[in-house]
């Protein structure tokens, strides 16, 4: 059996790590440092890191395109250049106008560098260990969610609230990713790709839309639950930990099935972890919905944790296995754009529904939508991708 762990793919695991990182030291506590050194309101902080949100979901299948025209290697070399370099502004911003426009702009790298850095752990990974090796790839995320924030909070408090020395660390973490993506080695034969014409199927895998589709209800779900939480812990449930509990378990559920889940798809057992992964979620929204107490909310953390584990590494692969090997950057910037666009109008939604009807209308509707995706997945994803996989 080929290895699976060659020196590529962990140079690029830790790449990855390492991206993630410095995005999530800084992520949990930018409305802080938005509100204290300049004063910002709450709908000025949500314009503002919406900028990024909504630049990466752009990117991302302009990325996958540049991923299959030119030198994946490259690419990744330079998105993990700006992204590093875009951290100086920052440091360097002395207005909230100014941040605004380094946040915002520090939305395309990040997207484009996680497309591409994708691709190239799918390159470099050997074929038969292919399935199995996307899923303890997604962990480096998962770690780096975990662990980022908790360390960004503690040096916080070591140093003062000194937000520059928390802006520098995200800069080394990122720098260390650049010199580490320096040294992986690209297969020879994927350097290169001949040009196609342009079409649509350049930036979007047409022949994984209806993947994509289902895939949009089941980050809207996300979208709404993860991004109300903590005002519905607060205001509703008042535990005064809850929040930071929620997510942990929800860390410990991701990694957890993620383990799990790879010796699964080793095995090729792709659309067996889809449905497992889809059945987990929709239980855990329906106790988060319908258990309004802390057993209620740390059930459901964990349980959602264990779905989108099993649930997204198996979708990549669905992705993946509906492209060419020439159209790997477009397949994962494909599945990237349809997971932010689902959260994206979740956000917006969930915010509409718990402003105008309350919080548990907002959970239900969540809970509705994920049940549409899961019914969606069965009954027309499933037969498409056995109809339509190249491999």
């Amino acid at each position: 059996m080929e290895k699976l762990w060659n020196s590529n793919y962990l140079k690029i695991w830790v790449v990855n790590f390492l991206i993630h990182t410095s995005f999530s030291l800084i992520v949990p506590l930018l409305p802080l440092y938005l509100s204290e050194t300049y004063g910002a309101s709450k709908d000025t902080i949500g314009l503002v890191l919406a900028g990024y949100a909504v630049v990466a979901l752009m990117i991302r299948p302009v990325s996958g395109f540049l991923c299959d025209r030119f030198s994946r290697k490259m690419v990744l070399l330079c998105c993990n250049f700006l992204f590093a370099a875009l951290f100086i502004g920052y440091i360097a911003s002395a207005s909230l106008t100014l941040f605004a426009i380094f946040r915002t702009l520090h939305g395309a790298p990040f997207g484009a560098a996680t497309v591409t850095a994708t691709t190239v752990a799918v390159d470099v990974l050997p074929a038969s260990r292919r399935t199995e090796g996307i899923g303890y790839y997604g962990i480096s995320n998962n770690l780096a969610m975990v662990l980022g924030p908790v360390f960004a909070i503690y040096l916080l408090r070591w140093f003062h609230q000194d937000f520059n020395l928390l802006f520098t660390i995200s800069l080394l973490f990122a720098l260390a990713g650049l010199l580490t993506s320096a040294t992986i080695r690209m297969p020879a034969r994927l350097e290169y790709v001949k040009t196609r014409s342009l079409s649509l199927n350049n930036f979007f895998l047409k022949a994984a839309l209806p993947a994509a589709l289902a895939m949009c209800c089941f980050s809207f779900s996300y979208g709404v639950v993860s991004t109300y939480v903590a005002i519905y812990v607060e205001e509703v449930l008042q535990l005064e930990e809850g929040v930071g509990f929620f997510f942990s378990l929800f860390a410990v559920g991701l990694i957890v099935s993620r383990l799990g889940g790879a010796k699964a798809l080793a095995k090729g057992r792709i659309l067996s972890n889809a449905t497992l992964g889809c059945v987990f979620a929709l239980l855990a929204y329906v106790i988060f919905a319908a258990v309004p107490n802390s057993f209620g909310l740390y059930s459901s953390a964990f349980i959602l944790g264990l779905g989108n584990g099993h649930m997204y590494p198996a979708f990549q692969n669905m992705f993946v296995n509906l492209a060419e090997h020439n159209q790997r950057g477009t397949a994962n910037s494909s599945i990237l754009t349809a997971w932010d666009a689902g959260l994206g109008i979740g956000v917006l939604c969930g915010g509409f529904f718990a402003e105008y009807f309350g919080y548990d209308t907002a959970f239900w509707v969540a809970v509705a939508v994920n049940a549409c995706g899961a019914v969606y997945y069965y009954f027309r994803v499933r037969p498409h991708y056995l109809s339509h996989r190249l491999r």
